[in-house]
């Protein structure tokens, strides 16, 4: 009996993929079919009474949780019967005109886990009488669900159940027009694979949404980011290493000599008194710019003479092509006009900002360029981002990649500030600075030639104001039985005065009422100080 009977359930439901046509005017029978890829085969007959047409529009793309859109994907679609079917990016659209017709199709993105989803009925613009369904699987479901109405409702189906032979069944009566029914099937672990589709949503939020593609991007920009902070904290510990070595004597200053072969006055690199400050302690001061008056007084540029127990300064030679840009704002600063006292300086405002300073060092390659411009390129690169980022979270989506874009220019800051300024060559030329300033320190200036010491003291009085060896260098030439002349004063003074000359020069700048000079052009400079903060953080 109970063969019969199997036999008999077999027959009424017709072959596997012909569903039985229904027996009520405008209603519908459906037959899915989960295949063992996943895809879900689909056959629909509907009965069309006369003098009508039935219509549907079942949406390809519905909301899920997490800002997210599910995808559905519909194929090999047969209609068999009147009408027509269709389908598109975001709608499958089915035409359908009086009498019964079969439409076949195959559902991909049906599978979210263990759970097969699809709207048995929906979109349609008429109402249905009456819907039943049948769900087969390789294995029998473990639990089953279906609501049916509006689409906001959560109201069940009339009958969602697995009967005693494992077949899956589903009806409803009096589905309104625009109403859906939709069913939920959980099939046993592993019994197909997964295939559902999920897309961020089409909103400001979804554009934000985590997705495959941007995973990968921000695993390489956070590779990125750790290759850039490595090298960073390379550039920072070499600068460590060297102020330790410093500090214990390993890595002592380079000794240098004072005279070149052909007799003249040695300068480590060519590197001028005014470079001292910002190669040694990351910063200008009074002291460099006080060297560099002197400097220019030495060379000719500057013309020196004592009036009322005071001093005076004049224009000697007009700047020319051997004078860097730094020198030449000097000199203007200075002798705008014409003569002027120290005393008139010290009361006078003088600004001579730093710019010109930092661009020649960096010309030189003893100083990188790119603190400066590292950090204003990632404030460039900051404003770009957030552009992009509102850009595709108004279009296309992805807006994390313009974060991306956004965390990178504050990473470019963030290196700009914490990358030692001075490169190796400026460590170098820092390391010979120090070994100058040893030898100007200790100079024994009976070894020099009697011919080399007048161009040797006056050229390296500079240098020993700025390394702050001034007094060592100028007793050592005051005390020679017969000290060298000083060329560049109006009359005759001895080493001693030249010092005082010097020291005098360096007091008026460092006491300036007005203008605080080097200093705070520097801290008014905002593009300037950083570097000057950053090489003082890590000496070497």
């Amino acid at each position: 009996m109970l063969a019969g009977a199997l036999l008999a359930l077999a027959l009424a439901a017709g072959p596997a993929d012909q569903p039985p046509l229904p027996t009520v005017p405008q209603s519908a029978e459906i037959q899915l079919k989960v295949q063992r890829d996943g895809s879900l085969s689909v056959a629909e007959a509907i009965s069309v009474p006369g003098g009508v047409t039935m219509d549907r529009r079942v949406a390809l793309r519905v909301p899920a949780p997490h800002h997210r859109d599910r995808v559905y994907g519909v194929r090999d679609v047969v209609l068999e019967g009147s009408g027509t079917a269709n389908v598109d990016k975001d709608f499958f659209t089915v035409h359908l005109t009086p009498g019964t017709s079969i439409v076949r199709y195959t559902v991909d993105g049906a599978v979210a886990g263990d759970r097969v989803t699809w709207e048995l009925a929906g979109g349609w613009n008429t109402e249905l009488k009456f819907l039943r369904a049948s769900f087969a699987a390789p294995k029998i479901p473990t639990a089953v669900d279906c609501l049916a109405g509006p689409p906001d409702s959560d109201f069940s189906c009339a009958a969602a159940q697995i009967d005693h032979a494992g077949l899956t069944r589903f009806s409803q009566q009096n589905l309104a027009a625009g109403q859906r029914m939709t069913a939920t099937v959980e099939l046993p672990a592993g019994t197909v694979p997964a295939n559902e589709v999920l897309v961020p949503a089409k909103t400001i939020a979804g554009a934000f949404v985590l997705t495959a593609p941007v995973g990968w991007a921000w695993a390489g920009f956070g590779a990125l980011l750790l290759l850039m902070a490595a090298l960073v904290w390379a550039a920072r510990r070499r600068e460590v290493w060297a102020a330790r070595r410093r500090e214990s004597g390993t890595g002592e200053p380079e000794s240098t000599s004072l005279v070149a072969p052909n007799g003249e006055f040695a300068s480590p690199e060519g590197v001028l008194p005014g470079h001292a400050g910002v190669l040694l302690r990351g910063r200008p001061g009074a002291a460099d710019l006080a060297a560099t008056v002197l400097d220019l007084a030495v060379r000719n540029y500057l013309w020196v003479s004592a009036e009322d127990g005071g001093w005076r300064l004049a224009r000697r030679n007009p700047p020319d092509e051997h004078l860097t840009a730094f020198e030449t704002a000097v000199y203007t600063a200075v002798v705008p006009d014409g003569p002027v006292t120290l005393a008139e300086l010290r009361e006078r405002h003088v600004t001579v900002g730093p710019a010109e300073l930092y661009a020649d060092v960096v010309r030189r390659g003893w100083l990188a360029p790119r603190p400066r411009r590292l950090g204003r390129a990632g404030v460039r690169i900051g404003c770009y981002g957030l552009f992009l980022t509102v850009l595709l979270a108004l279009t296309v989506g992805y807006a994390q990649l313009g974060v991306m874009v956004v965390l990178a220019g504050a990473a470019a800051v963030a290196a700009s500030a914490a990358l030692p300024a001075r490169r190796r060559a400026g460590a170098d030329v820092a390391r010979r600075l120090r070994g100058l300033g040893e030898t100007l320190a200790s100079v024994k200036a009976e070894d020099l030639d009697k011919p080399q010491r007048e161009l040797v003291f006056s050229r390296g009085l500079p240098y020993a104001l700025a390394l702050g060896e001034l007094a060592s260098w100028v007793a050592a030439f005051d005390r020679l039985k017969h000290p060298p002349p000083v060329y560049w004063h109006a009359g005759e003074i001895s080493p001693d005065q030249a010092g005082s000359f010097a020291a005098a020069v360096s007091g008026t700048f460092a006491a300036a009422r007005r203008g605080r000079l080097l200093d705070d052009a520097g801290r008014d400079t905002g593009a300037q100080q950083p570097v000057a903060t950053r090489a003082t953080a890590s000496p070497s």
